[in-house]
C-alpha cells in the first residue's frame, strides 16, 4: 500500500482543504485500484457540505493539513495589525499571485493576499474578481480561526477587521471606493 508523510489523519479530524476552508475526516476506506491499496479520505467540506474523496498520497499535493494552533493565532492578528504591504498595479499579474497564494491553502499565505486585498480596496476599487477574492480569503482566516480559538465567527470577523483597519489607519480612502 502506498503511504504518505500525511497519513496522519484520522476520522474525526478537522481539516483546512486549500481554498475551499475547514471539512471533516467522516470516513477512511481502503479501495484497490489498479491492483495497488490505496488510503481514501472522505472528506466533508463545512462551507458547503459536500463530500470530497481524496487519496492520502495526494493530500500533500493538494495542500490538505490541520488547522493553525492557537499559538499562532495571535501572530496572525499581529501579522494583520503590523507592517506594510507591497502592491504591484499591474492587475493580471497582482491576481495571478494572489491566486496562486489562496491555492497554497497556508494561513499566513491567505492573510496575506487579505492584507494586501484590504489595502489595495482602500486606495482604489477593486476589480469584482479581486473583491471576490478578498471575501474569500477573509472567510477562510475567520473560518478557521473561529474554529481554533472556539470563538463566533463575527467575533473573529470583527477582530481580523479592526486589525487590518489599524495597520492601514493612515492611508487615505479613496472616494471612489
Amino acid at each position: 500500500m502506498k503511504q504518505s508523510k500525511m497519513d496522519l489523519f484520522k476520522i474525526g479530524d478537522k481539516i483546512v482543504y486549500p481554498n475551499q476552508g475547514l471539512g471533516i475526516i467522516e470516513d477512511i476506506q481502503l479501495e484497490d485500484y489498479f491492483g495497488e491499496k490505496f488510503k481514501i479520505y472522505h472528506l466533508r467540506l463545512l462551507a458547503n457540505d459536500t463530500l470530497v474523496l481524496v487519496p492520502s498520497t495526494s493530500t500533500e499535493e493538494i495542500g490538505i493539513r490541520k488547522p493553525i494552533s492557537p499559538e499562532l493565532i495571535e501572530d496572525m492578528f499581529d501579522y494583520m495589525r503590523n507592517g506594510t504591504v507591497e502592491v504591484t498595479m499591474n492587475w493580471k499579474g497582482r491576481y495571478k499571485e494572489n491566486l496562486s497564494l489562496m491555492k497554497s491553502g497556508l494561513t499566513r499565505n491567505v492573510a496575506f493576499v487579505l492584507k494586501r486585498l484590504y489595502y489595495l480596496n482602500l486606495i482604489k476599487p477593486l476589480s469584482f474578481r479581486e473583491k471576490k477574492m478578498m471575501e474569500k480569503a477573509k472567510e477562510l482566516i475567520v473560518s478557521e480561526i473561529a474554529e481554533v480559538s472556539s470563538s463566533s465567527s463575527s467575533i473573529i470577523e470583527q477582530k481580523v477587521l479592526d486589525n487590518l483597519s489599524y495597520c492601514f489607519r493612515d492611508v487615505k480612502p479613496s472616494l471612489e471606493s
